[in-house]
């Protein structure tokens, strides 16, 4: 009995010991320019994630693995050790921070842009204003509103939260909400369905892919009168800067890897220069305006 729990205990130290090696070695093969890793991204911003990993790769001998996901999944994913390295639209909670502490990880999260949630109708729809508190009192259950019914990209998604956090509710209701599972699929709906708000990520509408960029074309952006405003706003790059537009929210890279991988390294790419002019590009706001170099000649030929 003694030698099998001595064979059990020695078993149990060569499997510890050949983890740690493991993760070791990964530490060792990873740094902040070099390696490969897997990022978690909430799914309303893949468009502008994929356009960075694009040109961090193409300036380093970098692999980045990108898993897009609704923001539910992906902080699970990103608590189970998928990958310890996300971008989202929020930071961090008290008991997720908290979770990290006890594995003694301190969070390194960095803001990376202004993103803004659009409405969206279809083209036969002649209204193009929305009031936030018209969209707050058919979350809460009010069938006397304009709305007819509200379209998200997923039950679980970054966008679920932001609007029933504003409108103070737990749950969508169940009748007048419909989710899929992308944010292609909300373009595709409202465009084939009068009557209906489409609620997306901007993302998607400034950098569409192949599949929906036909369906743009029957659909409008819809300008929103916030809380307790009488003026309504586009969701342009302009209004984010002058903080005017009401369904605004800030970005955020958060990485728990605890060590100096890719992680520090996308995340500074992400903040720096190159990274924030990629956003800029992109049509949201970039957490600091790229300088710009000017160039004065003496003389012209």
């Amino acid at each position: 009995m003694k030698k099998i729990k001595l064979l059990a205990c020695f078993f149990f130290v060569a499997v510890l010991f050949v983890t740690c090696k493991q993760s070791d070695a990964k530490k060792n093969k990873e740094t902040i320019i070099k390696g490969k890793t897997t990022l978690l991204v909430d799914e309303t911003v893949k468009p502008l994630i994929e356009d960075q990993i694009a040109v961090f790769e193409g300036t380093y001998k970098a692999e980045i693995v990108l898993e897009a996901k609704s923001e539910k999944e992906a902080m699970q994913a990103f608590l189970k050790d998928t990958s310890r390295i996300v971008v989202l639209s929020r930071q961090l909670n008290a008991d997720e921070a908290k979770f990290f502490e006890q594995l003694n990880i301190k969070p390194r999260t960095t803001k990376i842009a202004t993103d803004a949630i659009a409405l969206i109708s279809n083209k036969k729809d002649a209204d193009t204003l929305i009031a936030i508190k018209d969209v707050v009192a058919f979350l809460k259950g009010d069938s006397q509103t304009k709305i007819k019914g509200l379209v998200f990209d997923n039950p679980n998604s970054s966008t679920v939260r932001y609007m029933t956090t504003l409108a103070g509710v737990k749950d969508v209701p169940q009748n007048g909400v419909y989710s899929f599972k992308s944010n292609e699929e909300v373009v595709k709906f409202v465009a084939e369905n009068d009557g209906m708000i489409g609620v997306i990520g901007l993302n998607w509408l400034l950098q569409p892919t192949a599949n929906i960029k036909d369906y743009l074309t029957n659909i409008n952006v819809l300008s929103v009168q916030g809380l307790n405003k009488n003026s309504y706003f586009a969701p342009t790059q302009n209004n984010l800067a002058e903080g005017t537009y009401p369904l605004a929210r800030d970005l955020f890279i958060i990485n728990c890897q605890g060590y100096s991988g890719l992680g520090m390294g996308f995340a500074s790419f992400l903040a720096g220069e190159i990274g924030q002019r990629i956003v800029l590009k992109s049509g949201m706001l970039p957490t600091t305006m790229p300088g710009r170099k000017l160039l004065i000649k003496s003389r012209i030929k």
